[in-house]
């Protein structure tokens, strides 16, 4: 089942700087070294955290990652990083990580 996945990079004043979201088609190739450096080389698709991350114009300002994953009603959903994403945001400046809850 596909999930709409969105994933919002702010800066330290709270202003978005960049948006990603999850694709079922691309990928990209920071999406793969991630997804190797984790040992999940399989796990290829394009996650929200490393699109936000790759769309992003300038990291340095990056401070907070906010992760939102909803159902088709619009009901959020569990959507914390997974491991790929963890350590692409670790590589980051980003020092808040906060993600929805069901």
């Amino acid at each position: 089942m596909e999930q709409n996945i969105k994933a919002f990079i702010y800066d330290r004043k709270g202003r978005v700087i960049s948006i990603g979201q999850n694709s079922y088609t691309k990928s990209h190739p920071i999406q793969a070294k991630f997804a190797k450096h984790v040992g999940l080389d399989k796990k290829i698709y394009l996650h929200a955290e490393i699109d936000a991350i790759v769309k992003c114009p300038d990291l340095s300002k990056a401070h907070r990652i906010l992760v939102i994953r909803t159902n088709k009603k619009g009901q959020n959903l569990l959507s914390k990083p997974c491991p790929i994403c963890m350590s692409a945001i670790g590589s980051t400046n980003i020092k808040v990580i906060e993600w929805s809850s069901s």
